[in-house]
Order: C-alpha cells, then sequence, then structure tokens
C-alpha cells in the first residue's frame, strides 16, 4: 500500500552529512510572522484604537450631550438664585427636550470635536499604556499587578487627555450653544472652527488647555477605572475560570471597566464641565472659578456634595456601552488583522 502523503508536515530537504531539516511547505505560514509583527506593531495599535474609539463615541455621544447639559443646570440656578429660566431636568427629560426643543440631531452637537479628541487621546492612551505593560512583563500578555496596572493607567490616561485638552475644550463649549440661544442669549461660538479661533484670541495658546487640570485629573481617574479594571478582570476572568479570550470576557470585563470609570471619573468630570463652560474676560481668566479647587468649593458648598454627581447615571449609561462598543470594536479588529489579545 503506499504511504499517503501528510499535506500538513513540513517537507524536509537533505543537508550535507545525511541530515535533514524541515523547509517551509508553503509562503501563507513563512508570511504570518510579519502580519502578526504588524499588526501588534504601535502603529496600527494606535489606528485601530482610534477607529474603535470613534465607533464608540458617535454610538454613545448623546448621552454625553445629555450628561453636560445636566452638570450645568444645577450650576446656572444656584448662581441666578431662581431667577434663570433653566429648568431642572432629569436624564430622560433632558434628552427628550433638547430633540424636541431643538432637533434630533443636536443630540449630536459637538461631535466632530469630540472625534477629533479621539484621534489623539485614545490612540495615545492605549498605545501608551501598552508600551508601560509590556515594559513591566516580558511580552505584555502577562496579568499585571493592580498597582503596577493603576500606575500605567493614570500615567496614559493623564498623557493622553493633557494632549487632547483643547478638543475638549472646543466640545464643550459646542454642546452649550443650543441652550444658550432657547434662553435668548448672544450664541458665543458658530462651529469647531471658530470656537478654536474665539479661545485662541481671547487667552492665546494658552487658553486651549484652560480646565485642562480637573481634566486631566478625571482622566487619569477614568483610566484608573478604565484601563486598570479592564486589563485586570479581563485577566483575572481567563486564569480562574479558565476561559479563552473571546467576547463573553470582553463583554464581562468592558461593563466592569465603565462602572467603576463611571464612579472614579464623575466629580472630576463635574468640575472640568463647570470649568470650561464659565464665561471669560478679556483675558481669558474665568469670571466663575478661580480653578479646580475653587471650583469644587464653590459647587459643594452651594449645591451640596451629591452635586459632585450630577450626571452620573447618564455618565454611567454612558461609560457602560462606550466602554463595551469600544473593547469589543478593538478586540475584534485586532483579531481579524492578526494581532494578538490586548
Amino acid at each position: 500500500m503506499a504511504a499517503k502523503t501528510d499535506e500538513s508536515s513540513p517537507a524536509v530537504a537533505p543537508v550535507a552529512g545525511g541530515s535533514s531539516s524541515p523547509v517551509p511547505s508553503s509562503g501563507r505560514h513563512q508570511l504570518r510572522p510579519v502580519k502578526f509583527d504588524y499588526a501588534d506593531s504601535f502603529a496600527c495599535t494606535y489606528i485601530v484604537s482610534v477607529v474603535a474609539a470613534s465607533i464608540a463615541e458617535l454610538a454613545t455621544y448623546p448621552l454625553d450631550l445629555t450628561k453636560t447639559r445636566l452638570q450645568i443646570q444645577g450650576e446656572g440656578a444656584a448662581q441666578s438664585a431662581g431667577k434663570s429660566n433653566m429648568q431642572y431636568r432629569g436624564m430622560v427629560a433632558t434628552a427628550f427636550g433638547i430633540a424636541r426643543e431643538e432637533g434630533a440631531l443636536k443630540l449630536w452637537q459637538g461631535v466632530t470635536p469630540a472625534l477629533y479628541r479621539h484621534v489623539v487621546y485614545s490612540g495615545v492612551r492605549i498605545c501608551s499604556y501598552d508600551l508601560m505593560r509590556k515594559e513591566f512583563t516580558e511580552n505584555g500578555s502577562q496579568a499585571l499587578p493592580v498597582w503596577k496596572s493603576a500606575l500605567c493607567g493614570v500615567t496614559a490616561g493623564a498623557v493622553a487627555q493633557w494632549l487632547a485638552s483643547p478638543a475638549d475644550l472646543v466640545k464643550v463649549q459646542i454642546q452649550m450653544e443650543g441652550r444658550r440661544r432657547l434662553m435668548g442669549e448672544k450664541p458665543r461660538v458658530h462651529s469647531a472652527g471658530h470656537a478654536f479661533r474665539e479661545i485662541v484670541q481671547r487667552g492665546g495658546v494658552k487658553g486651549l488647555w484652560k480646565g485642562s487640570i480637573p481634566n486631566v485629573q478625571r482622566a487619569a481617574l477614568v483610566n484608573l477605572g478604565d484601563l486598570t479594571t479592564y486589563d485586570t478582570i479581563k485577566h483575572l476572568i481567563m486564569d480562574r475560570l479558565q476561559m479563552p479570550d473571546c467576547h463573553t470576557v470582553h463583554v464581562l470585563a468592558s461593563i466592569c471597566a465603565g462602572f467603576v470609570a463611571a464612579i472614579m471619573g464623575t466629580p472630576a468630570d463635574v468640575v472640568k464641565t463647570r470649568i470650561m463652560n464659565q464665561p471669560t474676560d478679556e483675558k481669558g481668566r474665568g469670571l466663575l472659578y478661580r480653578g479646580s479647587v475653587d471650583c469644587l468649593r464653590q459647587t459643594v458648598g452651594r449645591e451640596g456634595f451629591v452635586a459632585l454627581y450630577k450626571g452620573f447615571l447618564p455618565c454611567w449609561i454612558r461609560m457602560a456601552p462606550w466602554s463595551l462598543t469600544f473593547w469589543l470594536s478593538f478586540e475584534q479588529i485586532r483579531k481579524m488583522i492578526g494581532a494578538s489579545g490586548y
């Protein structure tokens, strides 16, 4: 009987001395390591993180706009001592009110600078976290101790947000324009480009980083919750439950990450939003708050500690699906191009 040829076995070629050595059997296997290296490269990881973040941002942006409006409502009422036209609304009423009074498409008002922000923010935070994680482990695939993961998450979030702070400032100011016009106030900006020019004209290039301190603080806390929780929970589930790197693991880890990120980041988010939204004088100095500490003190003094969690529900409801959409998109795209699990 003729022996069968095992197509899956590598071809063997004779070499000097009568021994033989394996020779790759197909070009496909030869190219696989090259594809893997490219897919796991810094540039590819950066691009994939930006694409995944853009998908998540477009899907959940109306909740971000609703959260911002809720955070500003209490501020306006407190300062006007009941004389403001601004009504207190809940999350659902605010969202439906925006759609009814300003138009459904206004729920995506300010999404352009938000997408610009993620070109810098998401790319930097994911890649910098990955680089730091690889410094602490052999190849970045092992689980980090929680304190090391927390250090990486805080650092990655702070650096990324500081670089992306100008886009965040433009986004917040555009988000509030629809409400200002309904209240009969004079429009401040008409587009992302106009907002950018107005900020530079009033406060110079330095003015683009107005509110950057609470912004960086918030991002550090959010990424402490998001990156650290996702990385830790993902590896914990895989190790303890002996589960593969699959969608179920991604869903569970991302839900936990969104919840922790919302708890840790909402107080700093309230302070950041109020500082960025406050009017400024001709020199670009804030007229309501001297800084993040002053804003924190005034907010708690006038409205109580619970005011620091204004917009928590839409913040959490947004962060949960945002985190879920981002991590599922991110992991799926990496899998499609042949990269390893994050």
